[in-house]
């Protein structure tokens, strides 16, 4: 479990410091169009028929993204100000999820069912995973066979969570990259930096899908020691 854990650490590091290298370089890249990330999502927005759903500034870095609980797309101040191609990356993006959510999209409907159901599994997983460390030996008195079906079953909604997040992140990316590329919003050079952009930020969740894949492998092996 603790190489499993450092190898996707370090893999997960590696990605995170690509996308804020990225995000970094291509900030200082202003668009020809002068448009602003807020002018960007709005209009975006608005192309799409969509008039319920408020573009507001948040706090933090790369904060970004959208609340179909409250219908808002929430951009970092460095998107909602900014002017480049990965202001308009990001923020085209999140819009894509408001136009998912405007049209019933399937996975994005599925993913925010589970939501709920995701966390009470995080919960029990890592209340089992910390009960194991410190009482182990009284943990044992529930039977390790039972301890291992529990800790598989909220592994496997938390994978399945991850694995459905990827379409919709991916289907938001391709939304974007289509609509600024058909409105004008960027140049073909402008285009590369935001799909590159795009590309660094749908690889943290292909890291997340992966880690959490083996070690659904890995609680499965357990389960199955636990019944030798």
């Amino acid at each position: 479990m603790l190489i499993i854990f450092l190898v996707f650490f370090v893999v997960g590091l590696y990605v995170s410091n690509k996308l804020k290298s990225k995000f970094k370089k291509y900030s200082q890249i202003g668009l020809q169009s002068g448009l602003s990330g807020r002018e960007i999502a709005e209009l975006m927005l608005r192309d799409n028929g969509i008039t319920d759903v408020q573009v507001i500034s948040v706090e933090g870095h790369l904060s970004d993204h959208y609340n179909p609980s409250n219908k808002t797309v929430n951009l970092s101040p460095e998107v909602y100000g900014g002017r480049s191609a990965a202001a308009a990356a990001v923020a085209a993006h999140e819009c894509g999820h408001a136009v998912q959510h405007a049209t019933a999209y399937s996975f994005l409907e599925f993913r925010s069912a589970m939501v709920p159901i995701q966390n009470l599994s995080s919960k029990i997983l890592n209340f089992i995973l910390i009960g194991m460390f410190f009482f182990g030996f009284a943990m044992h008195s529930f039977g390790l066979e039972t301890i291992f079906l529990v800790v598989v079953a909220a592994q496997f909604v938390i994978t399945l969570f991850s694995l459905v997040t990827l379409p919709v992140e991916f289907d938001a990316s391709k939304r974007a990259l289509a609509w600024i590329d058909q409105r004008g919003i960027v140049t073909s050079q402008e285009h590369d930096m935001a799909k590159d952009a795009l590309h660094w930020a749908a690889m943290t969740y292909v890291v997340a899908a992966l880690a959490a894949i083996t070690q659904l492998l890995y609680f499965v092996m357990l389960f199955l020691g636990s019944r030798d």
